[in-house]
């Protein structure tokens, strides 16, 4: 696939920045600040990259503002790093597949395609499911019935969408991606363990990315929710009924209990374990490995280590107990002090 092509002025206007050098200058693609050349466009942030800058081959640098640096074209902005995805968002377009149903695709015949759908090979689609105009479904996908999928979405190989739930428009589903898959949920019985009804729906709003591997399960009753806007990492777990907010970050491998509500604006690091019934107010941020407590309300700010605490208390803990070893060793010192100075004033009686 050929790469688009831009001007600098182009760019800079995209990204409402400030022009410094040949604004002629074509540009076709991203690079890093070390390995970018001729035709290429990197980006620094802060004033510990200006010597690399310096040497780097890049026709073109974005740079933050009123920065002194001597390079033959650059491009201040006030979000250096944002104004280099904005740029490669237009050099790098999505891969869009040209409109086509492949031959060995199963569809129902009550199922409504839009237009200019790309369908692959192995596809399924179920009875009475919609598929919005331009959307991509890719090979190995398969669709239950009464799904709803929005436009311009792109669902990629060995996607499965359960019956009955909601896709927005502009989804990014990565490979292995299940929604709706039954919730864990079982009430105890006399002879073992008998299944709750996991019988509701997922809904998935506009804007969402899902990772590879990510399940998002259906809701026992009600709905589970993943906001507009929200990206998830791969491998990330979100159990039944949890409702999660818009724009909200969940970094891979984070496993999400069920009734867990996480509200806009949240950041999550990779690996953080969710009781059931807990909620995330908005802003908050949770470091990476942090174990929260079922029930437990997690209020705006910085929180990390399990269980969690506040990020400051967490470090001064952990100053704590990075100095164990050498207070045990005191410890052990005081104690035979104090055992020699017990035997000598023994001796003394």
């Amino acid at each position: 696939m050929s790469l688009p092509s831009k001007t600098v002025s182009e760019l800079c206007e995209h990204v409402g920045g400030r022009l410094f050098g040949n604004g002629s200058l074509a540009i076709n693609r991203v690079g890093s600040l070390d390995s970018a050349g001729e035709g290429e466009i990197a980006y620094i942030e802060d004033e510990k990259l200006f010597a690399a800058a310096s040497e780097s081959k890049a026709s073109c640098l974005i740079t933050p503002i009123d920065t002194n640096l001597n390079v033959p074209c650059r491009i201040e902005a006030k979000n250096p790093k944002l104004a280099f995805a904005l740029i490669a968002e237009v050099l790098h377009p999505q891969q869009q597949r040209s409109p086509e149903v492949h031959h060995t695709a199963v569809i129902s015949p009550a199922a409504k395609i839009g237009a200019d759908v790309f369908i692959g090979a192995f596809v399924c689609v179920g009875e009475d499911s919609v598929i919005g105009d331009r959307t991509q479904i890719r090979a190995g996908a398969k669709i239950g019935d009464d799904v709803r999928v929005g436009s311009d979405s792109v669902i990629h190989p060995n996607v499965f969408l359960e019956d009955g739930v909601t896709i927005g428009s502009r989804v990014l589903l990565h490979a292995g991606v299940v929604v709706g898959a039954d919730g864990f949920g079982y009430v105890r019985g006399e002879m073992g363990y008998h299944k709750f009804p996991q019988i509701d729906t997922v809904i998935i709003e506009d804007d969402v990315e899902l990772g590879a591997n990510t399940c998002v399960d259906r809701a026992a009753l009600g709905r589970t929710r993943i906001g507009r806007g929200t990206k998830i990492d791969n491998m990330v777990h979100v159990g039944h009924n949890c409702d999660i907010g818009e724009r909200v970050v969940i970094a891979a491998q984070t496993g999400i209990s069920g009734s867990v509500t996480i509200e806009d604006d949240c950041v999550i690091g990779g690996q953080v374990g969710f009781g059931d019934h807990i909620r995330v107010l908005s802003g908050a941020v949770i470091g990476s490995k942090a174990g929260i407590l079922p029930g437990k309300i997690v209020r705006p700010g910085v929180w990390w280590g399990i269980p969690i605490q506040p990020l400051d208390e967490y470090k001064r803990l952990n100053a704590h107990i990075s100095r164990l070893p050498r207070v045990r060793q005191e410890l052990k010192e005081l104690t035979e002090r104090v055992k020699e100075l017990e035997r000598r004033l023994h001796d003394e009686e």
